[in-house]
């Protein structure tokens, strides 16, 4: 949690120390009030959301406890903020529970709904794990070893680290100038585009290198 950045970046990284078992409601108690000050503070003109599967219950190696709606709750959370959302995959090592949270999220960003029965296809089982269903429940037995009181804290702390950056920085997108623009892109881009049905492989790339 201390590790905020250095020098002219100071303040502008931010790290959320959770442990083992967090739930739904744990995480959405630290993540809403966070993400919502995050955006306040910086306002972005963009936000990159990366949504890796890894925090789902039952992932291989993750110690989380989440379930596919809590964890597509945070794409819903910044979608509210309308900027633009670039969002991406990221860990998961259980791949059929990354396929599921893949397709339900990509579901939620397009504001579509799923059946949760799975339909037929070529991996039909690779789904056998959850009876075939898209959403999976969370273990039973997992403790959530984040207490009201530490969630609280880390929650406090952060929000302090995010309030010593005085002014919201803000990139304004510019066109290019002239004077800015490299030559040589301009060069290759009049040269006669190549025939992508002839191009070369690697093994006959390597054999033109002159060494």
């Amino acid at each position: 949690i201390t590790e905020v950045g250095v020098g002219r970046g100071k303040y502008h990284s931010i790290n959320v120390p959770l442990k083992d078992g967090i739930d739904d409601h744990s995480f959405q108690r630290i993540f809403k009030p966070v993400m919502q000050k995050v955006m306040d503070t910086y306002q972005p003109g963009a936000v990159v959301l990366q949504c890796g599967a890894d925090s789902l219950a039952h992932d291989r190696l993750g110690c989380f406890n989440l379930s596919l709606d809590g964890h597509a709750d945070c794409i819903k959370f910044m979608k509210r903020f309308k900027v633009p959302l670039l969002v991406t995959g990221g860990g998961g090592y259980t791949k059929s529970n990354v396929a599921r949270c893949w397709t339900y999220e990509t579901a939620v960003i397009l504001e579509q709904k799923l059946k949760d029965d799975i339909p037929l296809n070529d991996y039909y089982e690779y789904f056998s794990d959850g009876n075939y269903k898209l959403k999976l429940q969370p273990h039973a037995v997992l403790d959530n070893t984040n207490t009201r009181p530490y969630i609280n804290n880390v929650k406090a702390q952060i929000l302090e680290n995010i309030r010593a950056i005085e002014f919201a920085p803000s990139v304004q997108m510019q066109e290019m100038p002239p004077d800015h623009y490299l030559p040589e892109y301009y060069e290759e881009a009049d040269e006669e585009e190549e025939d992508p049905d002839e191009r070369m492989g690697e093994i006959e790339r390597e054999r033109t290198v002159v060494r």
